[in-house]
């Protein structure tokens, strides 16, 4: 019985009612459909081979799957590490504090750092100057917290429905584990998110700034940063200068952490919680050049 209605049919029927041809037949037989992921990015590679998707593309194709397998564990920044602030401070006291990290976004506790109260816009702190109610509890946003286990694909799809952008990590006894941002998770896919620190690729490693200092990156061969600066530090343990750092002080260096090995001074512009990735250099005045300026 013909169709009385023939253009109410689905399009997705009509295609399935047409022969396939064999041309489409004899490639199915050639190049089958990947059946697993792993079979669907060497398929994706082999593209990138042919010119046929370009590097960044592919690179982030690569990082959707990915966030699909990490998870906040992975890349939280760990809770040695959080910048917080204390309800019990004056807004005077964190202040400077909040305007050396740089964040926008700040936990807030009250007793315990486990007793995560509310995020502080650092954007919100403008009402202190001009509202003389000022009130730092009832500016508080409420604070979201999601377990360790909580997959990115997941995590960012909340981030994106909630418009939420941070979020509080917290371990299987209810302890605050650590934070996750939602530049954190989108890092994964279209890689580092770059800010005003952050250096050209095209650019060399150490570059000097009209101050005298240099931004160097934390990937930098610790052969190439003695060549350039004359210092004699050792890479038999470690190959970069952020590995040097995060060796010598047993972690991994934070935002705004100040580190000197003379006679170096090595202030952390940019980091998180696996490495260090930019670096802000000073050379200190040795003791003899000092006294000689100053006979």
């Amino acid at each position: 019985m013909n169709d009385p209605y023939p253009s109410s049919k689905p399009a997705y029927l009509k295609q399935a009612d047409r022969p396939r041809s064999l041309l489409e037949r004899l490639s199915d037989l050639i190049s089958p459909e990947p059946d697993t992921r792993a079979e669907l990015l060497e398929v994706l590679q082999e593209a990138h081979e042919r010119s046929l998707i370009d590097a960044d593309s592919l690179s982030m194709i690569e990082g959707v799957f990915q966030v699909s397998e990490l998870t906040a564990a992975d890349i939280m920044v760990p809770r040695a590490q959080m910048d917080m602030v204390n309800i019990a401070d004056a807004p005077e006291t964190f202040i400077p504090f909040m305007q050396q990290t740089a964040h926008s976004r700040f936990p807030v506790y009250e007793g315990s750092r486990d007793n995560i109260i509310g995020i502080l816009l650092a954007k919100d702190l403008l009402r202190y100057y001009t509202d003389p109610a000022f009130d730092l509890r009832e500016t508080l946003r409420p604070a979201v917290f999601i377990p360790e286990s909580k997959r990115l694909n997941i995590l960012l799809r909340e981030f994106r429905i909630n418009r939420n952008h941070i979020a509080m990590v917290v371990d299987e006894y209810g302890g605050v584990a650590g934070l996750v941002t939602i530049e954190d998770v989108l890092e994964q896919i279209v890689g580092d998110i770059e800010d005003e620190f952050d250096l050209d690729e095209d650019q060399d490693n150490i570059l000097p700034m009209p101050d005298g200092s240099w931004r160097v990156h934390g990937l930098t061969e610790i052969a190439q940063f003695n060549e350039a600066f004359g210092t004699a530090f050792s890479d038999h343990d470690v190959d970069t200068v952020g590995g040097l750092l995060s060796n010598h002080v047993g972690h991994v260096p934070h935002r705004g952490e100040v580190i000197t090995l003379p006679p170096i001074r090595f202030e952390v512009l940019r980091a998180d919680a696996r490495q260090v990735h930019l670096l802000q250099v000073h050379r200190e005045a040795s003791a003899d050049s000092a006294s000689a300026s100053s006979a």
